[in-house]
């Protein structure tokens, strides 16, 4: 049975009443709203409270109104507190049928709650010049850490992050992120059973529109990695420049590499084969990529 009674005063505000008023804890709100169909974090849940995010996307807003069941409260109780979305700048509109970060990423389980409580917003105003991956393997034939370098360019003001996502092949501790200066790390988001990490790398300022910047990390594993086969990203916007590189440790050179590249990002992948140079090395790049999947793949010789 659902209270008479509307929450008063700025969204956070009443929502931190109405918790308050429910007897719940965050965490038996996160499980009710689970067994509901619409998860929302803990941590998700606390942001909306303190005022730092509100819901935005639909997905939050499904989630909101479950929210007021769980609280019993009216319906819109809460989320006609919301009032119209932040003003967020000069956004240049996304390309037709561009998939976000969420749906890029969430063909193993839905990370949209986990993307909630960070700052994803200005994810559209960055056009991504160039990225060179640089993936490090070692002579027992795991990945020992991969580097990332990017070149943004800011398509409106105010843009002061970039966010960086990254899966293991296989469920595990992800890895860490350590930030190239004049970087520091904002939040960090672990889901360690889909072996995915997101993460805020913040500039040293907020850009001007027409700014560049350049971003420069490494990922390092916290633990030995299962014998690794390939390095693949996915491409979700236009991209000018993007190379992928592999270095093999001397004492474990492959018998066979492939780059591999789809039209889309479900599309099944074309296959060329690379040549090893005298160091060890292979890289492929993609030009002016559009939405697809792109990487390098390669074989062990047979063990005698």
């Amino acid at each position: 049975m659902h209270v008479t009674s509307r929450p008063e005063g700025p969204f956070p505000e009443a929502l931190r009443a109405a918790i308050a008023a429910s007897g719940l804890s965050l965490d038996r709100i996160h499980h009710r709203l689970r067994r509901r169909g619409t998860p929302v974090a803990t941590a998700t849940l606390s942001s909306w409270q303190s005022g730092r995010y509100r819901p935005e996307r639909k997905q939050s807003l499904a989630a909101l109104a479950a929210l007021e069941d769980v609280l019993r409260l009216p319906p819109a109780a809460l989320s006609g507190l919301l009032g119209p979305p932040r003003p967020r700048g000069r956004w240049l509109p996304p390309p037709p049928g561009h998939p976000g970060l969420a749906e890029t990423w969430s063909e193993r389980r839905d990370i949209s709650a986990a993307l909630d409580t960070i700052d994803t917003r200005w994810d559209d105003s960055l056009t991504r010049l160039s990225c060179h991956n640089r993936l490090e393997v070692g002579p027992d034939r795991r990945p020992a850490s991969l580097a990332s370098r990017r070149l943004l360019r800011a398509e409106a003001d105010g843009a002061d992050r970039w966010i960086a996502l990254y899966r293991l092949d296989s469920p595990g501790p992800p890895p860490r992120i350590r930030l190239a200066p004049p970087g520091r790390l904002g939040r960090v988001v672990e889901i360690p059973e889909d072996g995915l990490v997101a993460a805020e790398l913040l500039f040293d300022h907020p850009l001007a529109r027409g700014e560049t910047v350049i971003v420069d990390y490494t990922l390092e594993h916290r633990e030995p990695r299962p014998y690794s086969q390939r390095l693949e990203t996915a491409i979700h916007v236009p991209m000018r420049e993007h190379l992928l590189e592999v270095r093999f440790a001397t004492e474990a050179l492959p018998s066979a590499c492939y780059s591999f590249r789809s039209t889309a990002l479900d599309a099944r992948p074309r296959a060329h084969p690379l040549r090893l140079d005298t160091a060890g090395s292979v890289h492929a790049v993609a030009l002016a990529a559009g939405p697809c999947r792109f990487g390098i793949r390669w074989e062990w010789p047979a063990t005698p």
